[in-house]
């Protein structure tokens, strides 16, 4: 099935409607790769803050939907880029802060985000 310009930015994660606080700013971001993300949620029991879930079903239309990390709830701690690596495919590629803000043009806080 050929790719849709559209598509390309089905990656970046929706903000979650309840922002939490971090104690202080990553060093490193959790990306998943969509594309070769499998849906089988290995990495979802690792995360020490619960920021992964499954992509909302009417994202894509396919039966398993792949994963996407919570950027403003991600410490950074790579556990689930170690887990996916082991177990699956090697789906989930940790960015340094500076390069996921500037890729994804969103800006990561130190405290909590305080909405307009």
């Amino acid at each position: 099935m050929p790719y849709k310009s559209e598509d390309i930015y089905k990656t970046i994660p929706e903000l979650p409607a309840k922002i939490t606080a971090k104690k202080k700013k990553p060093r490193l971001m959790a990306v998943i790769d969509e594309d070769s993300c499998t849906g089988c949620q290995v990495c979802v029991p690792f995360c020490p803050v619960d920021c992964i879930e499954s992509v909302p079903k009417d994202k894509y239309d396919i039966a398993i939907p792949p994963v996407q990390v919570r950027y403003d709830e991600c410490i950074g701690c790579q556990i689930c880029a170690r887990v996916c690596t082991k177990l699956t495919w090697d789906a989930i590629r940790m960015l340094p802060i500076a390069e996921f803000e500037v890729t994804y043009d969103i800006q990561i806080t130190d405290g909590p985000v305080k909405k307009p």
